[in-house]
């Protein structure tokens, strides 16, 4: 069974038993989470969401991904600016989709 649900303004295709990074929810570790907003299951396609589908999945861990640099300048201006971005992410494993 496979289902597009939607959180932290991204879309995500899983199927059950799927591992994916999300944005970071404000949920902790070893919970179940219930994601609401499904767009698709299985040739139904909602508008804008399927009435009574739900995905259910179990927080792994919260953590932060890479570093990334961000470095603006402009020339013959003597203008440099360094700076990091760690961001934060939570790994959630599907459980369960289900459809009324």
């Amino acid at each position: 069974m496979k289902a597009i649900f939607m959180t932290g303004g991204k879309q995500y295709l899983v199927t059950e038993g799927s591992e994916l990074y999300v944005e970071k929810l404000d949920v902790e570790p070893n919970k179940e989470i219930t994601f609401d907003e499904v767009l698709y299951v299985d040739g139904k396609v909602g508008n804008p969401y399927v009435k009574g589908a739900k995905v259910t999945a179990l927080v792994v861990k919260h953590g932060k991904q890479k570093k990334i640099v961000v470095f603006k300048y402009k020339p013959k201006k003597k203008f440099r600016k360094k700076q990091g971005h760690r961001q934060p992410y939570t790994k959630i494993i599907i459980k369960k989709i289900e459809v009324k």
